[in-house]
């Protein structure tokens, strides 16, 4: 497989893994509103840690970048947050990614996929929570308000992340082999032409 084939296949692969965080924030999702604005419960976010796991760190984030923002442009109660929403998953997956797929692992690592999982988690529910914190603030409440408006994003959030690992987990076996076996020369290095 040529250095065009490769990239070719990764831009593929990545449209698809977008399509798929689409459809899986479309239909599989518990909408809940909380005095910080709305939010939801969704699985989703276990196809976003995979594509940084399965992808790698930029391809899996422009996956999950493109996926989750499109949703936002879609349903009116998020529209205006699409362009964070976008920044938001593609660091998750990104992070994710470049910790899983670093070295010699290229996303085979338990030790890695787990930690990269975990750090891609944390850095994501850092970043929703705190964006939440500082609308309010702008918005014209204190610092202590706003953390306690904010409380009930902050489980459900962490029930997200805390399911996205577990789930990203268990499927990434799986689905690294599906991969390894239709796409056998499937690589996210298209820095070389080896393959």
């Amino acid at each position: 497989m040529n250095l065009k084939q490769k990239k070719l296949l990764n831009y593929v692969l990545t449209a698809v893994m977008a399509a798929m965080i689409f459809v899986a924030t479309y239909f599989l999702k518990i909408p809940i509103s909380t005095p910080a604005g709305p939010t939801m419960l969704k699985v989703s976010n276990i196809l976003i840690l995979l594509a940084g796991i399965l992808f790698g760190g930029v391809y899996g984030g422009i996956a999950a970048g493109i996926g989750s923002g499109l949703y936002d442009l879609l349903d009116p109660v998020y529209i205006s947050s699409a362009p964070l929403t976008f920044v938001r998953f593609f660091i998750m997956a990104f992070v994710c990614g470049v910790i899983a797929n670093s070295g010699d692992s290229k996303g085979t690592s338990f030790k890695r996929n787990l930690i990269g999982t975990l750090t891609g988690a944390l850095t994501y529910w850092l970043l929703y929570i705190g964006e939440s914190v500082i609308k309010l603030m702008l918005e014209g409440s204190a610092f202590v308000p706003a953390l306690t408006a904010v409380s009930p994003k902050m489980i459900t959030s962490g029930i997200n992340q805390v399911v996205a690992v577990v789930g990203a987990m268990l499927l990434f076996v799986p689905l690294n082999k599906a991969l390894k076996k239709y796409l056998p020369k499937f690589s996210t290095d298209v820095k070389s032409d080896k393959q």
